[in-house]
């Protein structure tokens, strides 16, 4: 007791733990840039194609285990990348959603927009083949003799969908905890309730959806995920069902799904203005196109 009552014991002590903690702080910060990609973005910058050029590959049905076939979207630039797999929605082909594989490459994302074993499949069917699908990246990824060697890092996975894609993202995000992000666009599922979700997850309905409304879908889902899970609903204002394949969507359907991918596949804080707090606040109070936004910031 007398030697911790020591003033240059307890001054030691202060000072080693200060240390410590500005240690984490450090490591902390170097290990997040060190997935930074691409210049600090801003509102007109994330509502277009990004500074990455990119180039395709395809994956034909044939050599496809567990999905349908799809197309991967990559950076020419070196580097790794986090992944990301799309689903299409039911009777749709990956066509319906080609733009989000070369948006999101553009911003430094490898990408692999898939079709399915059969346009009729269920989510929890879409879920297991986005997980395929991701799996079958990593695996080309690991081949010297393959364009994507060296440019993925197969810790940082994420998928989206739409309609019944995004209702598989969903199911994706609750069956397979080890990643990062998932964002359901118009999710469709006959669950509602996604209460061991523990992947950060952004919904993304419209108001107008007669096919998968958001008082019957998306409201729910979010409302269901835990609060201690990061998530984010947005509410398209005067759209419909079929937004994700809208041209005139993509560019604010692209911006959030680049800032939450950004945020959670990269952990870029460069991002978090866009997702949470005063900057997001007056994105959405200064735009017509979002009849509701809520979150569960900071994050």
């Amino acid at each position: 007791m007398q030697f911790a009552s020591n003033p240059a014991v307890r001054h030691l002590a202060r000072f080693t733990k200060a240390s410590v903690l500005a240690a984490a702080v450090l490591f902390a910060g170097v290990a997040n840039a060190q997935y930074q990609k691409g210049p600090d973005p801003t509102v007109a910058g994330l509502e277009r194609d990004g500074t990455f050029a990119i180039r395709t590959t395809t994956v034909s049905r044939l050599s496809a285990s567990g999905f349908g076939g799809g197309t991967i979207y990559y950076p020419t630039a070196t580097g790794s990348y986090g992944v990301v797999a799309v689903s299409p929605g039911f009777t749709a082909y990956q066509s319906s959603i080609s733009w989000i594989g070369s948006r999101l490459a553009s911003h430094g994302f490898v990408v692999i927009t898939i079709d399915t074993n059969t346009t009729s499949d269920q989510p929890d069917s879409r879920a297991r083949q986005l997980k395929a699908a991701l799996d079958k990246v990593v695996s080309l990824a690991s081949s010297r003799t393959n364009v994507l060697y060296g440019k993925v890092d197969s810790s940082r996975l994420a998928v989206a969908g739409h309609s019944m894609g995004g209702g598989g993202s969903l199911a994706a995000a609750r069956d397979y905890p080890s990643l990062k992000a998932s964002v359901p666009l118009a999710p469709w599922h006959t669950t509602k309730s996604f209460s061991t979700v523990r992947v950060p997850t952004l919904i993304v309905g419209a108001d107008g959806d007669t096919v998968a409304s958001v008082t019957s879908h998306s409201i729910p889902f979010y409302t269901s995920i835990p609060s201690s899970t990061p998530k984010g609903y947005l509410e398209l204002n005067n759209e419909d069902h079929f937004f994700p394949q809208d041209s005139g969507e993509y560019g604010l359907v692209g911006k959030y799904m680049i800032s939450w991918f950004k945020r959670f596949v990269d952990s870029d804080t460069r991002y978090s203005p866009f997702l949470c707090g005063a900057p997001h606040q007056t994105q959405i109070a200064n735009t017509l196109r979002v009849s509701d936004s809520r979150t569960n910031c900071p994050y």
